[in-house]
């Protein structure tokens, strides 16, 4: 009688996309049924890294997160561990949040050879990376991103960092992790609101480099009820696959990679006026809009191209304009992480597929706008 193999974690895998930086290489694998064996996959990871095993695991989640998937995920592992849970929420993204983390983390007695696992979305993505980046100069970080926005975005890339009162993201640093767990299985735990916030990023990657996704987000909605499909699935690959591209030729934001930046500059001032009560993917959303309406008006971007992007994000049921004044969103681009002197970069659209980056002063900006 032949013997029944044995199930791993490696049978659930959809797809595994490679990334690989001046700094660091590591795959975003993207599957199911990945919370509750990440003890197997981070001993994998680190094996096939050549390095050594973890002394601790500590995880770094928030309120909402960590009720649905701490028990299964701490139970994995046969090392010690510890955690530090946050409010859910971008108000916890800050430097006062971020000490907490670290402070917990040297209680904890983490080493060098300790990792942090982020579990959660965007904001424990670029929390817990950016605490493993400083802690005792820098340590292993594996990335689990639980939210869609997280699965295409911000879990992708090593960009971390938290917000200052001028302004989002302004204090951060580059820190690869060694590897993008993407268990697709926990979206179903999201609101259809936060699900439909998360849709921004991915409108935002069809505009900057796939014309084919675009035309499918022209007439498609994504929603939740699809996540147990195959072709959701290759939707989050694609746009893994988009971000992979951009992040392998500019891993510091040097060129190219500005231009995922793609309506962030006016979407970031949006999210801080709201004192982040918006979702960042709708304000990116709303940003990508006010932008392209402007550049029709200036003669650079083409008015068929607007307004294909506009609908595009209306089909996404997601907002396209703000009624957050000018100057109150010029006050807010002054302090965006990308200004320069007495200029912002802003990443400008030719077509569906073709963007670039183009300075603006700010005078500029305020005839723009």
């Amino acid at each position: 009688m032949q013997k029944e193999s044995k199930t791993t974690w490696q049978d659930n895998i959809f797809a595994a996309v490679p990334v690989a930086t001046k700094t660091a290489s590591y795959d975003v694998v993207i599957g199911r049924e990945f919370v509750c064996e990440l003890g197997s996959i981070l001993s994998d990871t680190l094996s096939k890294n050549g390095g050594k095993p973890a002394d601790k695991v500590f995880f770094v989640s928030d309120s909402n997160v960590w009720p649905h998937y701490g028990d299964a995920a701490v139970a994995s592992f046969e090392c010690d561990v510890d955690s530090f849970v946050f409010p859910a929420g971008e108000q916890s993204k800050n430097p006062v949040t971020l000490v907490d983390c670290l402070e917990k983390m040297a209680a904890a007695g983490c080493t060098r050879d300790s990792v942090v696992v982020t579990l959660g979305g965007g904001v424990a993505c670029d929390l817990g990376g950016f605490a493993a980046a400083t802690y005792m100069r820098g340590i292993h970080v594996l990335q689990v991103p639980t939210s869609l926005l997280a699965m295409v975005d911000a879990s992708v890339g090593g960009k971390t960092a938290v917000d200052l009162k001028a302004g989002k993201n302004l204090f951060g640093a580059f820190h690869q992790p060694i590897g993008v767990i993407v268990d697709i299985n926990t979206l179903a735990t999201l609101s259809d609101d936060q699900f439909k916030d998360s849709v921004g990023e991915i409108v935002k990657h069809a505009i900057l480099a796939d014309e084919d996704l675009f035309a499918y987000l022209e007439q498609n909605k994504l929603t939740k009820s699809m996540i147990d499909s195959d072709e959701f699935a290759n939707i989050v690959k694609r746009n893994v696959e988009i971000k992979r591209e951009v992040v392998n030729s500019d891993e510091t934001e040097a060129g190219v990679r500005q231009t995922l930046n793609l309506g962030h500059t006016i979407g970031h001032a949006i999210e801080a006026a709201s004192n982040y009560e918006l979702g960042h993917g709708t304000c990116v959303a709303a940003g990508v809009c006010v932008l392209v309406k402007a550049l029709v008006k200036a003669g650079i971007t083409p008015a068929d191209v607007a307004e294909r992007i506009v609908a595009a994000y209306e089909t996404q049921e997601l907002p396209t304009t703000t009624d957050v004044d000018k100057q109150t969103l010029i006050s807010y681009i002054k302090n965006d992480k990308k200004r320069h002197s007495d200029s912002v970069n802003f990443v400008i659209v030719n077509n569906i597929g073709d963007c670039s980056v183009r300075n603006f002063t700010f005078a500029e900006i305020d005839a723009l706008l």
